[in-house]
């Protein structure tokens, strides 16, 4: 899961929908960019994210060429390859999975341009936390779904967290995150103390579901 482009393939390989994407190395060239651009049908703005980094690290929003030929070339520099992905705007949905069980979905709103590092991890940033998401029941019921189909696709024990967009009607799945914060800002025990489990209980319910056998 941590590979962002294998994560990529069991997702269509599930039909779980998630943005249309495409991945460079060192060796890249910008009208092979270009090129893969228009095959892809992916269109400004689109994100640029290294393959394998947590947090949000190292992810920027480009909204030009020149912003993006900037970003591959930071990104391609420090961990050779990088991932190019069409950006989905809508609302941030981010849903707990705890031993197979989903716990709740959780919406955010930040009040920088996109749910970057510091959207995450700093107080300052002021984003704003729902929980339950702002979703019609169905749909609420849907996302719990996809992301329990997910967590299972992966092989996936203990806990997950799986984010989307809300976009259109349609949820698209970013990412599944194996091993999701817990810090006093983290989602995953948010939502878990929202449907009563606290953090000691949600740390013995990883523990207990925890196993060396492969």
């Amino acid at each position: 899961a941590m590979d962002k482009l294998i994560s990529k393939k069991i997702f269509l390989k599930h039909k779980i929908k998630t943005p249309k994407y495409f991945s460079i190395d060192r060796n890249y060239k910008i009208s092979s960019v270009d090129k893969m651009l228009k095959l892809k049908k992916i269109y400004y703005p689109v994100i640029v994210k290294p393959v394998n980094e947590g947090s949000s690290l190292g992810v920027e929003l480009c909204k030009n060429k020149r912003t993006l030929i900037k970003s591959i070339k930071k990104l391609v520099n420090k961990y050779d390859r990088a991932m190019i992905e069409q950006y989905i705007s809508g609302q941030e949905i981010q849903v707990a999975i705890i031993n197979g069980r989903p716990l709740g979905a959780i919406e955010l709103i930040p009040k920088r341009e996109f749910y970057d590092y510091k959207a995450k991890y700093t107080k300052s940033a002021k984003t704003k936390h729902i929980m339950p998401a702002r979703l019609p029941k169905l749909k609420y019921l849907e996302v719990l779904k996809i992301a329990k189909k997910t967590h299972d696709a992966f092989k996936c024990r203990g806990v997950t967290r799986a984010d989307f967009k809300f976009f259109k009607g349609s949820f698209y799945l970013l990412e599944i995150n194996t091993q999701p914060g817990m810090t006093s800002l983290s989602l995953v025990p948010e939502i878990a103390n929202y449907i009563g489990i606290n953090f000691e209980q949600l740390v013995e319910k990883i523990l207990l579901d925890a196993s060396i056998n492969k």
